[in-house]
């Protein structure tokens, strides 16, 4: 019986896993307007997901603090798309805050500073950050260079769940994550700079960059590192509110956050590492 579930949830999670790495190839292959719809989509489901998590929710349906904040997502997703001049993004962040704000002191007693500060983190944390995808997307060889932050990330995933399994002795956060490993982690960071390095040799004549390889190296083994932080304060967040999962949406992986709560992490130092190590632009 309890293998049949096993094998059930195995097989659940492959197919989740190949329609994911379906839709991301039609997303980010053909960027601009594509890629921003789809980021925006998930960027509102994770949003709904940690504020739900977050207890900045009482209810079933969105109250006027989420609605504020999905009203922020769907400003800033058009503003990076066709202004894209980080000083308005910047601007539509601030903002959002100060509507929040308002939201709370026009409704108070109604929401505590607690919700607020949850609504306005969850704000950050998740759309914002993944925009970064985006942004890499967009950046000068960016349908080259955006693939680093899944190399970063899922990548990183695999050689860490792999090394751990093979030869995983000391626990990398017993209380957190009993399952993760210092070896495993190890693993991941070089993995993820080795495919790195890999993928910077296949694209080298692409790119017209010599070091192309070790700079993706780099690029890989860093992100790595954040990927895993990622995904432990993902898990500390959910610990912290006594829930398995942030979602049901993706069968096998849970929500929106379960699947890209390493890509969030990753996508940001992607790009600032591009740019520091390339002087790539838009």
């Amino acid at each position: 019986m309890a293998s049949n579930i096993l094998g059930k949830i195995s097989k659940e999670r492959t197919i989740s896993a190949v329609v994911i790495v379906i839709v991301a190839l039609a997303a980010i292959l053909p960027g601009g307007i594509i890629l921003a719809a789809v980021l925006y989509v998930i960027s509102v489901i994770g949003y709904l997901e940690l504020t739900k998590a977050c207890g900045v929710r009482k209810g079933e349906k969105p109250d006027s603090l989420e609605i504020t904040g999905i009203a922020a997502i769907t400003c800033y997703y058009p503003v990076i798309y066709f202004v894209q001049d980080s000083s308005y993004a910047v601007m539509v962040i601030i903002l959002s805050m100060m509507a929040m704000m308002s939201v709370y002191v026009f409704t108070y007693p109604r929401f505590h500073a607690d919700q607020v500060m949850a609504a306005y983190f969850s704000l950050i944390y998740a759309p914002v950050m993944l925009s970064f995808v985006f942004l890499t997307r967009q950046l000068e060889n960016g349908i080259y260079l955006v693939w680093m932050i899944f190399i970063s990330s899922w990548i990183s995933d695999t050689f860490a769940y792999l090394t751990g399994v093979m030869i995983g002795r000391h626990k990398l956060a017993p209380v957190l994550s009993p399952k993760k490993s210092v070896e495993g982690a190890v693993g991941g960071v070089i993995g993820a700079a080795l495919v790195g390095a890999l993928f910077g040799v296949y694209i080298s004549s692409a790119l017209g960059m010599d070091q192309i390889a070790v700079i993706l190296a780099v690029v890989g083994g860093v992100g790595s590192v954040i990927s895993q932080v990622g995904d432990l304060a993902a898990s500390a967040i959910k610990r912290n509110h006594d829930i398995k999962d942030y979602g049901k949406l993706i069968p096998g992986h849970g929500g929106i956050m379960d699947r890209f709560d390493s890509v969030i992490f990753t996508a940001p130092i992607t790009y600032f590492l591009i740019i520091l190590l390339m002087g790539a632009h838009g």
